[in-house]
């Protein structure tokens, strides 16, 4: 189930590579998967969601985040993401949440206010409370 975080970004659960062809219809340009390869078992390899959306002509990014949690790299590496996309970004990880707080993590670094990036991804479905205290510390390094 696709839920849309703001008119640039959606997050998802795993996707199939079946599922790519429909993604790229619904208007997407982006997917940057979120979610490590093997992370359990049966689940489709970033290859071949990567594959998948090359012959469906969409953008394809990994920023995998694994147990540990969230580090500045993959921030950085979501910013990129979203900044480079030529059109709407569906991002994925196994249920969508850490897909929903690395979305919010870069937007914060990019400077959006943390009040905003809560009440939206609330809209979505996702509750941010957990690390407010991180996007008013990167709001806060972005001025």
């Amino acid at each position: 189930m696709i839920r849309t975080i703001d008119d640039h970004v959606s997050v998802a659960p795993q996707i199939t590579p079946a599922e790519v062809s429909a993604i790229a219809a619904a208007g997407f340009t982006e997917i940057v998967n979120n979610r490590p390869d093997d992370e359990e078992a049966g689940q489709p390899s970033g290859a071949e969601i990567a594959a998948a959306a090359l012959e469906a002509g969409i953008a394809y990014r990994a920023v995998p985040v694994g147990h540990a949690g969230f580090s500045g790299n993959q921030v950085e590496a979501m910013a990129s993401a979203l900044t480079a996309a030529s059109g709407p970004v569906l991002a994925y990880c196994r249920s969508g949440t850490r897909s929903a707080h690395l979305w919010a993590l870069a937007r914060a670094r990019m400077g959006d206010e943390p009040a905003s990036l809560i009440a939206k991804a609330a809209d979505a479905g996702y509750d941010l409370s957990g690390i407010r205290a991180m996007l008013d510390t990167l709001v806060a390094a972005d001025r």
